[in-house]
């Protein structure tokens, strides 16, 4: 953990990050890994200082769930290459059911099919999902505005899905749900509504053969026409990554969808209701519902927190600090 002496100025960090420095960016987010009331300050004025315009309004914040062993860090390494190959700079953030003490080998995993692949524009920090139920580490939003100050892809690798993980689908534009050949678990999870139909399938391994055109026929099953001409139809793929076959088509879909929601106009509220639902999910996980409730409710403090500008841990703040003087603490 960083002395305090040794924090960076947020208004000079923020100009780096937003230049595209990977050590500012190395920096910012381990800024906001630090827990520590100082640093916390220090990163809420980070947060404040980055460019509105790129945080609500540019780049492509993706999604990539899937059951575990499923491949998703295959799929990554192949996307990269897509992606770089389209000129592209890439960050991704990838959760990891890691230990934060002892950390986990998945990083380098990640850092080996990469390996040919990494270059000055592509960044990858691994962090720990620290037992937190959806999936996801608390600190995905803000380092996620980080990364979008920086880069035109940030792609964001869950640890897996389950009952409860699905909450990259509420953080992300664009979420991609990858199927394994010949597993139900997939197809169970969209039928029983555990998480929202994606905006982007694919069946991954599709080189095994008829398990997996016998899971995409499934999963196409599972969508539903949609009910306006102008509303998003999700595609269904298949893909290898081993093989390298099915990447364009698939990267190609991802894209579309982002550019579904700038058209819709979409993008900007989308990514503002995604901050406050955060700021929500932090304050019922100190103060309960109870708490919620005594602020004025999940849908009022939706609706106003949509309105506002500043940083997530800015907002965060000034609503905790309301609860505890209204209860005179």
């Amino acid at each position: 953990m960083l002395a305090l002496r040794t924090l960076p100025d947020p208004e000079s960090l923020a100009e780096s990050v937003s230049g595209q420095n990977r050590a500012a960016v190395a920096r910012a987010l381990n800024l906001l890994d630090d827990k520590r009331p100082e640093a916390r300050r220090f990163a809420a004025r980070l947060l404040a200082t980055l460019p509105k315009d790129r945080l609500y309004g540019a780049g492509h914040l993706i999604g990539l769930t899937g059951p575990p062993g499923v491949g998703k860090s295959s799929l990554t390494a192949a996307l990269v290459r897509i992606w770089r190959k389209r000129g592209l700079r890439v960050g991704i953030l990838a959760v990891d059911p890691s230990s934060p003490i002892s950390g986990g080998a998945l990083l380098g995993d990640r850092l080996r099919m990469l390996s040919g692949d990494l270059d000055d524009k592509v960044f990858i920090r691994s962090l720990a999902c620290r037992g937190e139920f959806g999936g996801l580490s608390a600190e995905v939003w803000p380092m996620s505005l980080v990364m979008l100050a920086a880069f035109d892809i940030v792609l964001v690798e869950t640890v897996g899905v389950g009952q409860k993980e699905i909450d990259v689908s509420k953080l992300t534009d664009t979420t991609c749900f990858v199927a394994q050949p010949a597993s139900g678990d997939s197809i169970q999870f969209l039928k029983a509504g555990i998480m929202e139909i994606p905006h982007v399938l694919v069946v991954n391994k599709a080189d095994v053969g008829l398990a997996a055109r016998k899971t995409l026929s499934e999963l196409k099953a599972t969508l539903r026409p949609p009910s306006a001409p102008e509303d998003w139809q999700v595609p269904a793929l298949s893909a290898s990554a081993t093989m390298g076959t099915g990447i364009e088509t698939l990267a190609d879909s991802i894209e579309a969808h982002r550019v579904w929601l700038t058209a819709q106009g979409k993008l900007t509220a989308t990514r503002k209701r995604f901050q406050a639902e955060w700021i929500i999910k932090r304050l019922r996980e100190e103060f309960g519902r109870f708490g919620i409730e005594s602020l004025g409710g999940e849908s009022r403090l939706l609706g106003d927190l949509v309105e506002l500008q500043g940083s997530p841990f800015e907002q965060y703040e000034s609503l905790r600090n309301r609860f505890l003087t209204n209860r005179g603490q």
